[in-house]
């Protein structure tokens, strides 16, 4: 009965958005043109569009800061009033979080702490933060909210139940991005959701970044981490958009400051392949004496030495305007649909290298613009953003922001060159791989396409040459040719009961006989004309390790480590 409840309440409450975002791409939802609308008009349905979302809680709050970065599935205004969605709702009651602790420390809490604070310091969607003492020391206790697990799954199974049909009834580019974000997201938030994965992606970046005393993670309490329980160090600083004072008094070295924080950045995206997830100014705080501190490390992404290297390859296509090259990088992250055409692609790939040129014309240009305009060429064009360039696109966007915040001519791009400069070697040493590596693959391509020819000249000799086809083109075919057959059955089965109906009131001369027949025919006339050329896949087998109630909580804890 509650996932009924629930699921009406989510139908209720974005029904009305679906329809009117349908409507805007065609009057009539089936048919009809495009429905015009004033800026004035999408700015008012994009704030009621985040209401909506904030009432429904945790899970559409959380999958709404992911969107926020999609500007392939979603324009302006909407991405801005969906970006400025805070997950700070109304704490738990002190009674219901002790209980988690005591549950998951096995004692009660006054047994475990010297002293704790009821009242939390922050209070998040997924869990909450309190102070406490531990041993004469200051300590932070992160605590899942309770129930939050089983409303996650709900959640997410009534939402790809929905994605479902979007994808039958509306297949585009825009519906396919958006299951695949659900579908990422279905497994980042189940990380998120347990705090050893967060204890372990805190270790991870002390171990790749020990060595620079610049930069920093809290420490963690290991032997207090549990699945809903973790407790860190304290850590007092600033906001990294509240240093005004430190930067006025020269305490602080603004252009020092943004150095360091794009080196950290580009060297997890592009050595170390361990990119925190979740940047927004509020997890980077400045200790006294400068330090970094990053927090909230609930989602992490890892990048192969394979993604980083793709990733390196297009960007080095599109400052050689390698249009060609960039299509190859683009079909190697996925960016592309098998089904569009390249000469579609190329007008995307150009389009893409006009707005690259255009920032390096224009001295002055924001980062942030140009991100904007590249992400709103994958929402015009059939392009599909990779998570991994989204990630990117938010911690540039991040980076952006922060200069900005404190120098209105602030260009991202001027700080990133020198560091990029003093980096190359270090970048090309983690993506490429060795000199031997690649001479001995080369030389095993060259055998292989050698004893291919000679295959094929001995094949030809004795007319042995036969055409086979992929399995996969053997099941579209299939679903294609099923799909007409039902539609012929359809369309007779429609003829036959409307000639049926029309003996049978012939005969009795009853018009509810006929009304009711003819409207069974033309029903079966209208899903013929209704169901779309192609299914998709179902994506209902979404979660991947979500626990719905009832389920056993306990799994072993997952290490991410570097990943090559």
């Amino acid at each position: 009965m509650r996932r009924w409840r629930r699921g009406w309440a989510i139908f209720r409450r974005l029904l009305p958005f679906l329809v009117a975002f349908l409507r805007d791409r065609r009057r009539w939802l089936l048919f009809g043109r495009p429905r015009p609308l004033s800026p004035a008009q999408h700015e008012r349905r994009a704030e009621r569009l985040t209401a909506a979302i904030a009432a429904l809680g945790p899970t559409f709050i959380k999958l709404a800061q992911v969107f926020s970065a999609r500007a392939d599935i979603l324009p302006e205004p909407y991405l801005s009033a969906i970006g400025r969605l805070q997950d700070r709702v109304p704490p738990d009651p002190a009674a219901a979080i002790e209980a988690v602790l005591a549950e998951e420390l096995g004692a009660p809490v006054d047994a475990v702490f010297s002293r704790f604070e009821r009242v939390p310091v922050a209070a998040a969607s997924l869990g909450q933060v309190h102070a406490a003492w531990l041993d004469g020391e200051k300590v932070a206790v992160k605590v899942l909210r309770p129930g939050v697990e089983a409303l996650v799954a709900v959640d997410l199974d009534i939402s790809f139940r929905i994605l479902f049909l979007l994808n039958v009834f509306f297949p585009n580019h825009h519906v396919r991005a958006l299951t695949t974000v659900v579908r990422e997201f279905s497994v980042r938030v189940r990380e998120e959701m347990d705090f050893r994965e967060e204890a372990a992606h805190m270790a991870a970046f002390h171990e790749h970044f020990g060595a620079d005393r610049r930069v920093r993670a809290p420490r963690v309490y290991e032997r207090f981490t549990r699945r809903r329980v973790l407790v860190m160090e304290w850590v007092d600083g600033d906001k990294v958009n509240r240093l005004d004072e430190r930067f006025a008094s020269g305490e602080l070295s603004f252009p020092r400051l943004m150095e360091t924080l794009t080196e950290v950045y580009l060297r997890m995206l592009l050595v170390e392949g361990f990119l925190h997830a979740d940047p927004h100014p509020g997890n980077i705080l400045i200790e006294a004496d400068g330090t970094i501190v990053f927090l909230d490390w609930g989602m992490v992404v890892q990048f192969g030495r394979s993604t980083r290297d793709s990733i390196l390859r297009l960007a080095m296509a599109a400052a050689r305007e390698d249009i060609d090259a960039m299509i190859n990088g683009m079909y190697e992250l996925g960016m592309i649909d098998p089904g569009i055409s390249r000469a579609e692609i190329r007008d995307a790939a150009t389009e893409i290298l006009g707005i690259v040129e255009r920032a390096r014309e224009l001295g002055q240009r924001r980062v942030q613009e140009m991100l904007y305009e590249i992400m709103d060429t994958f929402y015009t064009w059939p392009l599909i953003l990779p998570r991994e360039l989204v990630y990117f696109f938010r911690a540039a966007a991040l980076l952006e922001g922060i200069g900005f915040r404190y120098d209105p001519a602030f260009n991202g791009l001027e700080v990133a060159k020198p560091v990029i400069a003093r980096m190359r070697g270090e970048i090309l040493a983690a993506v490429a791989h060795e000199p031997r590596e690649i001479a001995r693959g080369l030389m095993e391509e060259a055998r292989a396409g050698l004893a291919a020819v000679r295959e094929i000249v001995r094949r030809a000799e004795r007319e042995e040459f036969r055409v086979r086809i992929h399995p996969r083109d053997v099941v579209h075919l299939e679903r294609f040719f099923l799909l007409q057959v039902r539609r012929i059955l359809l369309s007779l089965f429609a003829v036959s009961v409307g000639v049926i109906t029309a003996i049978t009131f012939l005969a009795l001369r009853n018009p509810w006989v006929l009304l009711a027949g003819l409207g069974v025919a033309l029903l079966m006339f209208l899903v013929v004309l209704v169901i779309p050329s192609h299914l998709l896949e179902n994506p209902l087998r979404h979660a991947r390790g979500l626990r719905s109630p009832g389920e056993p909580a306990e799994r072993p804890p997952r290490h991410l480590g570097p990943r090559v």
